[in-house]
């Protein structure tokens, strides 16, 4: 399994512990990426970094593409591998291919393009959530009975045996009885961004600064965003130097305003009030979720709600077992 970003570390852990459980040998790589190997290296699990990242632009991402996906072919070669599984990683099906070995690929935002040309041609299966209609992924190439659909969120699979930490908010100086809001920052190396920050970023802290009831924690995504929040000089908001169990934090926040995709509907699946700032264009997910009112896309800090949510809310939540989802997704 080849990890390259944050989030793949949260979704693919399930599996392999079931792969693992079921005497299945699972060897991992992975891109050094915003807090990927921190997250590794907190599970414990042994891993290949291999890599960098290639920065916002395309032809930045090409070059690391055309490094990485060689370094991949060369550490796979010989080892005899049945099967590769990757979220969204554009190096894996290519290196895949090459070795002849049937690979999967995953993903739940259909917009990148770029990518998703790649990557659903070269794989032999694509895995995405029956949220995503399936005529805007024929154009890459997925189609039956290439193409996958499982019910629900994947974030209802491997939050499914999840249990918060309510020494995470402690930990990080948020008071008992505070307003507890969590921001995330963009993800402003993706492609469909081009570099860019988001600039209601600012505006929301300071919406959220000016109540001295709320304690602010910004899960920035690399040194600069870091550096850029402290620089404000907002009161009472917090900015960690490094990776948080974000699950435990969005589990016990009252609300979350994220410009990501994944902690949007990890906060919908554990039942705290969630604003996008997204700017990509709406995934089905997404559509999906607005829908059922639970995500909100935020226009004006203003319309931000500042309240407390109810004790407990995550625990009635959808759970999904992580092995239907492997299943689907290694037949």
């Amino acid at each position: 399994m080849d990890l390259t970003n944050t989030a793949h570390v949260l979704v693919l852990r399930p599996l392999v512990e079931a792969l693992e459980e079921d005497g299945h040998d699972v060897e991992l790589t992975a891109r050094p990426l915003s807090h990927t190997l921190e997250l590794l290296d907190d599970w414990g699990h042994p891993y290949t970094a291999l890599g960098r990242h290639g920065g916002a632009r395309r032809a930045g991402k090409a070059l690391a593409a055309a490094s990485r996906t060689p370094q991949l072919v060369r550490w796979a070669r010989g080892r005899r591998f049945d099967a590769a599984l990757g979220h969204a990683s554009v190096d894996l099906p290519p290196a895949a291919r090459l070795l002849r070995i049937p690979n999967t690929t995953m993903f739940d935002y259909e917009w990148a393009v770029a990518q998703h040309h790649v990557i659903c041609r070269l794989a032999n299966r694509v895995l995405v959530p029956e949220a995503i209609p399936p005529e805007r992924l024929a154009r890459y190439g997925a189609r039956p009975p290439k193409l996958v659909r499982y019910p629900g969120l994947k974030e209802e699979y491997y939050l499914a045996a999840f249990e918060p930490d309510p020494a995470v908010p402690e930990a990080l100086g948020v008071e008992p009885g505070s307003i507890l809001a969590v921001v995330r920052t963009a993800p402003s190396y993706a492609l469909y961004l081009a570099g860019s920050e988001n600039p209601l970023v600012p505006r929301v802290l300071a919406r959220l600064a000016a109540d001295e009831r709320v304690r602010t924690v910004v899960l920035a995504r690399t040194p600069e965003q870091r550096e850029a929040v402290r620089a404000l000089g907002l009161p009472r908001t917090i900015v960690p130097d490094r990776a948080v169990d974000g699950r435990s934090l969005v589990a016990f926040a009252d609300l979350l305003v994220s410009a990501g995709g994944t902690m949007n509907r990890e906060a919908a699946v554990l039942a705290t009030p969630v604003w996008s700032i997204l700017e990509g264009p709406r995934g089905g997910v997404d559509e999906r979720l607005a829908e059922e009112g639970r995500l909100r896309f935020l226009a004006d800090p203003a319309e931000i709600e500042v309240a407390k949510k109810p004790e407990g809310a995550w625990r009635d939540r959808v759970r999904r077992n992580p092995r239907d989802l492997l299943r689907l997704a290694l037949p």
